[in-house]
């Protein structure tokens, strides 16, 4: 049984020619650029590259929406990007949580049974000795129980606001929009197998060597990215998107400029169109900046 409808469509789907493209005589056409945070716009020290914000300020000016579309919970996001975030939509928790300017866009809250359920699942693995705990995402906070530093330190990373309570299970406060659980070993080989009884009902993603993510089986990176378009009259070939792992996938469907790392998961490099240097190189600024004919940044 497939772990994710990510990983079915991963192996379902013929695999795009991977071409680094030549800019166009002129700048393309671009109205959208959405990226992933880590292991894509972040380099693995996770730090913001030099010139993101005068490339924002230049996006803005040539009235390019950039939207970032992480995992990351929003008010994380928000923090990141406070000096410039004026206008800007983020795509927070893997697509289920959109926000602009602190308006609500979309969302697809998880059943808080489901959130339980999952969260039960977690004590039963550490009770086998698996060292994982489970966040339980909501749209105004997050929430642990499971509170040594080194989990905490994990989580903090992409949740500014997290809350340590005795009973995960019993929050009835907010709206939950989906579970992250972080394994310190390989969650494909540990964790993940465990949440199979979930993927017939809802999405089981792998968004990192040490993240996987439960939440509902129509919220994706994807979806969000085209009602956004939707919204705004974006069609497919005015958007640009950057991924790097499995709950990427999605969203490179969405657009004709969808650019794989070149540190991506390979299955994230069959699927995109065209490929990006790495993180680590800068990858998304000097592809944005190439493609639009813009200046060095």
């Amino acid at each position: 049984m497939p772990l994710s409808h990510a990983a079915t469509a991963a192996a379902t789907t013929t695999p795009l020619a991977v071409t680094t493209p030549q800019p166009p005589e002129g700048a393309a056409d671009i109205r959208l650029i959405v990226t992933d945070m880590d292991g894509t716009l972040l380099d693995d020290a996770k730090r913001i590259p030099d010139g993101l914000w005068s490339l924002l300020a230049e996006l803005r000016r040539r009235d390019v929406l950039f939207c970032p579309a992480s995992g990351r919970q929003y008010a994380t996001l928000a923090k990141e990007f406070a000096d410039a975030g004026q206008g800007m939509v983020f795509i927070a928790e893997n697509g289920t949580y959109v926000v602009r300017d602190g308006v609500e866009l979309s969302s697809d809250p998880l059943d808080p049974s489901v959130a339980s359920r999952i969260v039960t699942t977690t004590r039963g693995l550490r009770a086998e000795g698996v060292d994982v705990g489970a966040v339980v995402c909501g749209k105004r906070s997050a929430y642990v129980e499971r509170t040594d530093e080194a989990f905490l330190a994990e989580a903090r990373q992409y949740y500014t606001r997290l809350q340590p309570v005795p009973d995960a299970t019993a929050v009835d406060d907010d709206e939950i929009l989906k579970v992250a659980l972080f394994d310190f070993g390989p969650v494909e080989r540990t964790t993940a197998p465990a949440l199979r009884p979930f993927t017939s009902t809802h999405q089981v993603v792998v968004s990192g060597a040490h993240w996987v993510d439960i939440m509902n089986v129509t919220a994706d990176k994807g979806a969000a990215v085209r009602r956004l378009q939707d919204d705004l009259g974006i069609t497919p070939a005015q958007t640009m998107v950057f991924g790097d792992y499995l709950n990427d996938l999605e969203m490179l469907d969405t657009a004709e400029w969808s650019f794989a790392m070149a540190n991506a998961h390979p299955a994230i490099i069959d699927r995109a169109r065209h490929l990006a240097p790495s993180n680590n190189e800068n990858g998304v600024l000097r592809t944005i900046t190439r493609l639009l004919h813009l200046p060095p940044m």
